[in-house]
């Protein structure tokens, strides 16, 4: 969307809480008439004579004097706002009729409807935040889980923006002597220290790479795990999902394929969000809807960041398993092998299914981890199968008794965040972030390769610019209207 047919000089209004039937609904008007047009239809004190960040009650009242609710409005004077110019919100009752009246009220005496993210674009354009600020507005707003919620209320009151504006900074001296060089090249003159501009950009790679590789967490931790729950037909996977969740979700029978469709819910986990999902058993489909609940287990396991495999041990041979997980595993995923009904045979150990007797022979000799071989049957035919087993940590439980449920969460959770996961630490959730800061990463490679092939100043100026560039793109130093209409545009209307 554009905000160039708008007038960013109007006074806006809008409702800033949800629609729908509540106590109170506050709208919220910014710009510089915003106190003269509620003070036409306020009846209570002169609120062109009161002092910023102050309450007033009274009543609204239409051009016929008809009281239409009584009312407190909040004042705040410019810049002291969250825009940055004069803002009023009018708390009413949350009538859908009162609220749409008074708007309706504000627009006759001037104002016009916000598009979605104006107050927060308005914040921006007038120095009350930054772009990856202004961003971690509506990140803040979705949050549903511990995590996300730290993560953009760290984002917000800018740490991600401090330690970026320090690195900009950091290049654009480095950069200005270097610029200045140019002025002078008729000179061959130096006044930028090459050996100290190598060591300036490994450091900001450095910290550059971190942040690029933060993105996977943040991203997780922001949008949830996809978790699919797979295994053969009555392995217990629904059964497991009920205990994971603490309800009778889905129905448990010994029928086989009693799960045709997948099921999805979200688990949160010491803030941490998990959308599990319940999939039909993996096995040849005996009609056609069968048929199609495998194709999309398939699916689901594919899409997948963290794969919970689910095999009945009395049931299930080793060489099973591991053509199970053959079909299952791809590059991506991270796996936990869960030992069903451990109650009916409790002295089952993880070396019944992977023994040191399918250790590869290499592997072994060398001192290497242990990887597990088979041979597995698939729909292209026999293939060879390895697979680290360090790499799935192996949880027994028994689903139906709620055995070892709490361990099985802890595993969850730590495949996603290790022990050393501080979010106090500047971690990265946006993708526009993420791009930005790929493309910082490879000027700046660029700018090294460069000084060590001791290229001519004004090709190392170039890059550098580039990498300046992305970075201030995140910040919004560096900004087009099309960028701030997609990224406000995502707004809800009130914000």
């Amino acid at each position: 969307m554009t905000y160039a047919t708008h007038n960013l000089t109007d006074t806006i209004v809008a409702l800033a809480t949800p629609s729908g039937v509540g106590a109170i609904g506050v709208i919220r008007l910014s710009g510089k008439d915003a106190i003269g047009i509620v003070n036409e239809v306020f009846h209570g004190k002169d609120l062109a004579q009161q002092p910023t960040h102050t309450l007033h009650f009274g009543t609204l009242r239409n051009g016929e004097g008809r009281i239409l609710d009584e009312v407190v409005v909040s004042l705040f004077v410019e810049p002291k706002s969250y825009t940055g110019e004069n803002v009023v919100e009018v708390s009413c009752h949350g009538s859908g009729y009162i609220l749409q009246e008074a708007i309706q009220l504000f627009i006759e005496k001037g104002a016009r409807l916000a598009q979605p993210g104006e107050f927060t674009l308005r914040a921006f354009l007038n120095g009350r935040m930054d772009l990856s600020q202004a961003e971690a507005v509506a990140d803040l707003i979705a949050s549903s889980s511990r995590s996300s919620h730290a993560i953009a209320l760290q984002q917000m009151r800018g740490g991600f923006s401090d330690e970026i504006q320090k690195l900009r900074q950091e290049l654009l001296d480095f950069a200005s002597l270097i610029e200045l060089e140019l002025d002078f090249a008729e000179e061959d003159v130096e006044f930028a220290n090459r050996d100290e501009l190598k060591k300036l950009v490994a450091k900001i790679q450095s910290i550059i790479h971190a942040l690029i590789q933060s993105f996977k967490l943040g991203n997780v931790i922001k949008h949830g795990v996809n978790t699919v729950i797979a295994g053969r037909p009555n392995a217990g996977k629904s059964t497991l999902l009920n205990a994971l969740l603490n309800e009778e979700r889905a129905i448990v029978s010994e029928i086989a394929g009693t799960t045709r469709d997948t099921i999805e819910e979200v688990l949160n986990i010491n803030g941490v969000q998990f959308r599990i999902i319940d999939t039909a058993g993996i096995r040849e489909a005996e009609d056609t809807i069968e048929a199609m609940g495998v194709e999309k287990t398939m699916q689901k396991v594919a899409q997948s960041a963290l794969l919970v495999y689910v095999f009945d041990v009395i049931r299930t041979q080793p060489e099973e398993v591991h053509a199970d997980l053959a079909k299952l595993i791809h590059e991506n995923v991270h796996v936990l092998v869960v030992a069903n009904k451990m109650d009916l045979n409790p002295y089952t150990k993880r070396e019944d299914y992977f023994g040191k007797s399918e250790v590869g022979s290499r592997k072994a000799e060398e001192g290497d981890e242990e990887v597990g071989s088979w041979k597995s049957e698939g729909a292209e035919g026999t293939s060879d199968f390895q697979l680290p087993t360090s790499d799935f940590p192996w949880v027994p439980i028994s689903a139906i008794n709620n055995m070892n449920i709490g361990y099985l969460k802890e595993q969850l959770y730590e495949a996603v965040v290790t022990k050393q996961l501080n979010l106090e630490s500047t971690i990265v959730a946006n993708a526009r972030h993420h791009e930005a800061l790929q493309k910082a990463y490879e000027s700046l490679e660029r700018v090294m390769s460069g000084l060590e092939a001791g290229v001519t100043s004004d090709f190392v100026a170039m890059d550098i610019r580039g990498a300046l560039h992305y970075l201030g793109e995140i910040t919004g130093e560096i900004s087009t209207e099309d960028l701030l209409g997609n990224i406000f545009g995502r707004f809800c209307i009130g914000k």
